[in-house]
This record gives structure tokens, sequence and C-alpha cells, in this order.
């Protein structure tokens, strides 16, 4: 068992999990990763930034788990405003790990590709270092900033490097990453383990449909997750302009679930092609809504345009709608297709008219679309289910701490007191 030193009595492992784009539990692969670990004896602790509207606390435990949350105004603008932000980021959680006292692994998610530096701290004191690699900053800068390999991306490529040389083990969400971290990042292959994101499946539940979802029309098209500039939302929008105006269409009702901080522009985009009166922006919506919808739609779209992130990242709205079994119009992204296989149809990369003519073709095909979900339903349930996730994950841990003492139970400063704090 992973909480087994060699010899002696038992002692739990105990691991810190820095993250600083998302707050925790609502970042949902991380809190899969900290249940993971606690089942198999860990203990867990994760600093985090406070959400806004849910992850409140600035300190709790949650189901064995202990979270210590700071505050983080989340970046506007260029660059600069993101440096104010990893800056703040950096000071909080290095004050928070000194409360959480010496541990076996600090486990960080990128991005931003920064988290080492507090990490160098423990790793001095004998922790061994997980970078578990969420996105690829160097494509994420290229693909959201659009300035070329400028100075701050040379800068942002350097910490990528570091992250890597620091590391003891390296999690990628897919096999496309773990080829970048075995070619630019120099890592062995049996140092990197791919840990995919993969939905609770006990979340979506398929309910029966609702049709007054669909705002008296007979279909109803569902987009779900972050509006960021690189998330496709507008693709989507100027897609959903050409169904009406190219193909015809009126039948439908659209819903555009979630937020970001390209929302507002997105409702005003929407406003411009004349769509106010057929789409609907919910922003975040508790999950029981959400199932209400996804289990209306007759089309979930996945508009993530091809960039140099897009194309080899996993998508977790696809996974949620295959989980969810509905039918999905894409671009053709490598991983996209890995993700979804036969579950999904794919335009070109870009290509609103042809985005716009498959929505089409699967509204007026019913049976293509229950056969479609049915696909979706059975991978996330076989081979992209989170069971195989897990396991991959615990083969991190245990090559991380291979031959590593755990920490000693006097040195562990901060334990949680097992009950809920600060509520």
């Amino acid at each position: 068992m992973l909480g087994e030193p060699n010899g002696g009595d038992r002692v739990n492992r105990r691991a810190l999990i820095l993250v600083e784009n998302l707050s925790v539990p609502f970042d949902r692969r991380v809190w899969q990763e900290c249940t993971t670990l606690r089942d198999a004896g860990w203990e867990v602790h994760v600093i985090c930034p406070r959400g806004t509207k849910r992850d409140t606390e600035p300190e709790i435990e949650i189901d064995g788990i202990r979270i210590l949350r700071y505050p983080l105004r989340a970046a506007t603008g260029g660059p600069a405003g993101y440096l104010r932000e990893y800056g703040s980021a950096l000071w909080h959680t290095t004050r928070l790990a000194r409360k959480v006292g010496p541990v076996d692994v600090v486990h960080a998610c990128n991005p931003p590709d920064l988290l080492f530096l507090p990490a160098l701290r423990l790793k001095r004191r004998g922790a061994r270092f997980v970078f578990d690699q969420h996105d690829l900053v160097p494509e994420l800068y290229l693909s959201r900033f659009d300035r070329g390999e400028d100075l701050l991306y040379r800068a942002v490529r350097a910490l990528e490097r570091l992250t890597y040389r620091v590391s003891d083990v390296v999690i990628a969400t897919n096999e496309s990453y773990r080829e970048v971290a075995i070619r630019r990042g120099g890592r062995r292959p049996e140092d990197v383990f791919v840990v995919r994101s993969a939905p609770v499946t006990d979340r979506f539940q398929p309910v029966p449909p609702e049709p007054g979802l669909k705002r008296g029309k007979p279909h109803l098209l569902c987009y779900l997750g972050v509006m960021g500039p690189q998330d496709g939302v507008d693709y989507a929008l100027r897609a959903l302009a050409k169904l009406r105006d190219e193909q015809g269409r009126t039948d439908w009702h659209a819903v555009f679930i979630g937020s970001g901080d390209a929302f507002d522009a997105m409702v005003e985009l929407s406003r411009r092609l004349g769509l106010s009166d057929q789409v609907r922006f919910t922003g975040r919506i508790p999950d029981a809504d959400l199932v209400r919808y996804l289990s209306t739609a007759d089309v979930c779209l996945s508009p993530d345009p091809c960039n140099p992130l897009n194309d080899v990242s996993t998508m977790n709205k696809v996974l949620e709608y295959m989980a969810m079994g509905r039918a999905i119009v894409s671009f053709d992204l490598k991983e996209a297709r890995v993700s979804a296989g036969d579950a999904a149809v794919y335009a070109p990369d870009d290509d609103e008219a042809e985005f716009a003519r498959l929505i089409a073709l699967l509204l007026d095909d019913p049976d293509r679309r229950t056969r479609m979900g049915r696909i979706g339903r059975k991978r996330v349930n076989g081979p992209l289910s989170w069971r195989n996730s897990q396991t991959a994950l615990l083969a991190a841990y245990a090559a991380a701490v291979r031959d590593s003492p755990a920490v000693p139970a006097g040195d562990q400063a901060g334990k949680g007191s097992g009950r809920a704090l600060d509520r």
C-alpha cells in the first residue's frame, strides 16, 4: 500500500496539491485526484484561490481533505495583468505552505509554470515534486495573445523547462502532452504518466428532457464550458448565424452555459449577430440545472478553434457531453478525435459554414444522434473512465516516493484537526 513506509509502523504519506487557476473542489479534476489519494491512504492538503460565489472559506476540511484558500483577483487585459495575478498567487502559496509543514509529495497543477518556486522549499526538506501539466503554457500564450514568439514567449518556455527539470514525476492529461514532456521537456518516458481527465459519471446522469427549455423551438443546442478568448464561443455564435442565414434554419434555441473573461464580449457579439432572441447565456449554474439542459439538448457544441493549444488538448466539455449521451459537433482537432471518436462529427479547421451544416445534418437525423450518444457513453464508461486514471495517478505517486521514507509523524506541522474550519 502507498501509505506503508519500508518497515516499522504504518505512517501516512502527506501530499500538498498547489492550484492557481481554479478553486477546489470546483476544479473537478483536482478534486478527483484528491479523493483518489485520500482513499489510497494519503493525507491530502490543497492550496488554491478562493472562489467568488462558492469555495469562499479561507480554510476548511471537506471529506477529510484540508483546503487552504487565498484571495486572488483574476487578471484582465494583457500579460501585465497576469504578472500581477501570478505574483500575488505565489506569495500566498508560499505563505500557506508554511502552515502545512513537511510533506512527502508537493503536486503542482499548472498554469502557471511558476509553482515550482514554492515547491523548491519543500523539495529541500525532502519532498518529491509531481508536475501535473493541465495546459501547455507556451501554446496557451501563443493562442491567447497573438504576439508571436516574443520575449515573453521565450520566458514562458524557460519557465516550462525549469518546471520539467525540477520535477521528479510528470503527469500529462493525454498522450500529446506526454510526448511534449518527453521531447521538449527531456523527461524519461518512465517518469511521465498519462492521467486523463474524466467526468464524474454520478454527476452526469440523464433525466427526462424538458421541452420548455427549448423556448418553443423543436431543437435545443448547448455549449458548456469556459468562455475565454481561445475557447471558440465566437466561432459557435458565427456558425449559428450561418445556420440561420445560410441553412435557413430557425427551428432551434441555443443555450451557452458557463462563464469566463470573454463572457460579456460574447453576449455583445450575440446581440450584434441578431441572435439575442435565439441564444441564452446562463453563466454558471447548479449541477441539477446543467443536467436538465444537457438531457434536453439535441446537439452539443465544441467550437474550440484549431490553434497550437487546442489541437493537442483534451476538452472537458467533450467528455461531459459524451457522459450525457449527446451528439457533438466539433472542429477537427487531434485530441478531440481521440476523446470522442464517432460520438462527434468534425468540421474542417475553423470552417464556421461547415460547422453550421453539420449542426443541421444532425438536427435532421435523430437516429444518428442516438447512436452517437450511445457511443459516447460507452467510451466514457470504458476506456476513458476515471477508474483508469486512478490507476495511473497512484502509479505516478508510487514512482515519486519510491525509496523515500515517509515524513515522521512528529514533523507533521499544521495537520488538520478532522473538523470543518472557518465555515
